[in-house]
Parts: structure tokens; C-alpha cells; sequence
């Protein structure tokens, strides 16, 4: 799978794991250059505290484009660290 947006592979990896049909990047298939840190955070109730990243390539930024768990709930352990996207970040095959 690989994650692309205005032209650049973000994160590519064979071993993605999938959950509620989106894909969750292993931390060392993602390229951090591209990632800025964010403040925002979303609760879930069964996974627990989301934290996000902007997305920045060749000076455009997709504000809070991935999100990763870092210390997830017991039930979704599993994606600890894993990162996913959205807003316009295609991902596939």
C-alpha cells in the first residue's frame, strides 16, 4: 500500500494493518520529512486518544491529514504507533 498526496509517496509498506477500512502505516514506512506536528487530538471509544499530523509538501500543507495512536486502548493495541491518513490523501495499492 502506498500513501500519496500532491504527487509524493508519503508512507508505502506491504504490511499495513487495517481497521474501520482505513489503512494504519507501520512508523518506519512513513516518511517523517513531510509530517508536522500537531495539537489537535480526537477521542475514540474504543481506541483511545488519537494525535494528528500536518502534512506539508513543497510548501502546501494538509492540516491534521494523519493520525496515530500513541498509547491506544487494550482492544486496539495492535496499531500502537501506526499511522493513517485522510483529507485528500489517496491511498492504495
Amino acid at each position: 500500500m502506498k500513501a500519496i498526496w500532491n504527487g509524493v509517496i508519503l508512507a508505502e509498506s506491504e504490511q499495513t494493518i487495517i481497521v474501520e477500512s482505513n489503512h494504519y502505516f507501520p512508523p518506519e514506512a512513513v516518511k517523517r520529512e513531510y509530517l508536522r506536528p500537531s495539537a489537535t487530538h480526537t477521542t475514540c471509544a474504543w481506541k483511545g486518544v488519537a494525535s494528528y499530523y500536518s502534512i506539508e509538501v513543497d510548501g502546501q500543507v494538509n492540516q491534521d491529514a494523519a493520525w496515530y495512536y500513541p498509547q491506544p486502548k487494550d482492544a486496539s493495541k495492535h496499531i500502537a504507533g501506526y499511522i493513517a491518513f485522510w483529507r485528500g490523501v489517496k491511498v492504495k495499492a
